[in-house]
């Protein structure tokens, strides 16, 4: 602050010592003008114009230095009382825009909170003929017909639910309750849900389980292993996902195994961003980019850590690596 304020300042200073310059020259040049008598002024001007700084230095970066090591936020209390006009004009038109930013951030989340109930009110709403359409596609006898429109009922009833999850997912520590769950009818509810999109594709599964009970929330770790099994089967064909789970150091770990097309070493690190689709098949229109995103979302939420190893053309590994009991400590104490 001392070199600003220097900066600032530079104007006196050059000022000042330009006029006891010119003091001396005078001197200098008219000798009956004692020299040694203006050397001695010069130098008690000299220090009176240093300790004047000093004083000036204290006073006017007090309110300035205050600005400087605030917070970039709306709270104004921390900025000292302003001293001087120049500084109440600051305070004053800073003071202004807080108040207009303010009014402007009130009315967006308003406008977004009711974007929000109202997007979630028409999903809901919606959610009533889907069911409506899924029991008339189940009357028809034609399992060709069957099978595609039961392919497409899927696809809008998954855009729905990510829908759904991606408006809840900043709220969703509010939505969280961890108890012990069945992991095997967790799986198997999933399974069921797109049992018609693999019987279209001819993929089978294949289950090995080791630990059936597990800590955690049923809802959002449903969610996250509907996202990774919708990922397997959409991007495999004609072949089986293997599902298996076992113990390790204290945690348990889920694998859900695909032999898909897999997934290009360069996308692997960009797979949970959010909108990212591939750079091998960029041309999907089908892929929205949010699953995976909304998915680890939900699990840095529960603790749950997730995994991925792939090969392009030979297949996907996704893992989960569920916390050990006590660290849902953490989650109720939120």
């Amino acid at each position: 602050m001392i070199k600003k304020f220097i900066i600032e300042r530079l104007s006196w200073i050059l000022f000042f010592l330009l006029t006891q310059a010119l003091i001396l020259f005078v001197s200098f040049i008219d000798s009956s003008i004692p020299l040694q008598s203006l050397l001695y002024i010069v130098f008690l001007s000299l220090l009176m114009f240093i300790f004047f700084l000093a004083v000036r230095y204290a006073k006017e970066t007090k309110f300035y230095t205050s600005l400087e090591e605030r917070e970039d936020n709306l709270d104004l209390s921390g900025i000292a009382n302003p001293d001087s006009p120049f500084e109440k004009i600051v305070e004053n038109s800073i003071s202004n825009q807080t108040i207009l930013l303010r009014k402007i951030a009130t009315e967006n989340q308003t406008a977004l909170e009711q974007e929000k109930d109202e997007l979630l009110s028409w999903i809901h709403e919606v959610k009533t003929p889907l069911t409506a359409m899924h029991l008339m596609i189940d009357r028809i006898n034609d399992e060709k017909l069957k099978s595609h429109l039961m392919y497409e009922w899927l696809r809008i009833h998954f855009l729905l639910d990510q829908q759904l999850h991606q408006k809840r997912i900043p709220f969703i520590e509010n939505d969280l309750y961890i108890e012990r769950i069945q992991l095997e009818d967790v799986i198997y509810t999933e399974i069921k849900t797109l049992q018609s999109w693999c019987i279209h594709k001819g993929i089978g599964f294949d289950i090995e389980l080791e630990e059936f009970e597990v800590f955690s929330d049923a809802k959002w770790l449903a969610y996250i292993i509907r996202q990774l099994l919708t990922n397997a089967v959409k991007y495999s064909t004609s072949s089986d996902i293997m599902i298996r789970n076992y113990q390790k150091n204290g945690q348990i770990v889920l694998e859900i195994e695909d032999f898909g097309r897999g997934i290009h070493s360069k996308d692997l690190p960009r797979i949970f961003d959010k909108g990212f689709t591939s750079t091998t098949k960029h041309q999907d229109n089908a892929s929205t980019g949010m699953g995976l995103y909304l998915a680890q979302k939900a699990a840095q939420s529960l603790l749950i850590k997730i995994q991925v190893q792939s090969e392009l053309e030979k297949g996907t590994i996704f893992t989960l690596i569920l916390p050990k009991q006590n660290e849902f400590l953490h989650i109720r104490s939120m």
